[in-house]
């Protein structure tokens, strides 16, 4: 048994993770920013980009799972930069994007044909985040659907598969988390961006 720390653990990716480590007999820490919202979770407060905070926790944990989303402008270099600081040698699985993940003919996806174009200061700042930790010590590795969440057929199938960046992609949440607890209980990718797929 293994303990883990999930931020974001409020959102879809996140509660997912929790569930999935769980189920396979994980002690989970549920972190969020504000336990209140999050009645039904077992959670507390923590910042993500709180370098010191990412520290103190991830110090009492075998691995980090950091599955956060912000809008506002700057949050994803900040955590990233707080995470790839803080972890230390605890193994961290970054819930990524799919937008700066690579085609099968090399392009990255945000830069495909007919890919939109108005949310390119929210890809860059996924980019951003991916190159603090590309630029760390951390023992990391970035887990993303290959194009998008299955939000149709939400069920967990049990199994996923490696794939390139792919608009018409598709994963279960239940089934991204399957991938993350796998780089968990066995590591295979370190210092790399992946996609996975149904």
């Amino acid at each position: 048994m293994s303990r883990i720390l999930v931020f974001g653990a409020g959102g879809r990716a996140g509660r997912a993770a929790a569930e999935e480590a769980r189920r396979r007999g994980h002690e989970v820490t549920a972190a969020v920013r504000d336990p209140s919202k999050y009645a039904d979770l077992d959670a507390i407060a923590a910042d993500v980009t709180d370098r010191e905070a990412v520290a103190l926790l991830a110090a009492e944990h075998d691995a980090v799972v950091a599955a956060v989303y912000d809008p506002a402008p700057g949050f994803f270099p900040r955590a990233g930069r707080a995470l790839a600081e803080g972890v230390g040698t605890t193994r961290l699985i970054w819930v990524g994007l799919a937008s700066i993940l690579a085609t099968d003919n090399g392009t990255l996806l945000m830069d495909s044909p007919g890919y939109p174009r108005e949310y390119r200061e929210f890809f860059a700042a996924h980019q951003a985040a991916a190159d603090q930790l590309a630029a760390s010590s951390a023992d990391w590795v970035s887990i993303t659907p290959s194009g998008d969440f299955d939000h149709e057929n939400p069920a967990r199938t049990g199994s996923y598969r490696f794939a390139p960046g792919n608009s018409a992609s598709r994963i279960s949440y239940a089934d991204l988390a399957i991938a993350l607890l796998d780089e968990i209980d066995r590591p295979k990718h370190h210092g790399v961006l992946l996609g996975v797929e149904s």
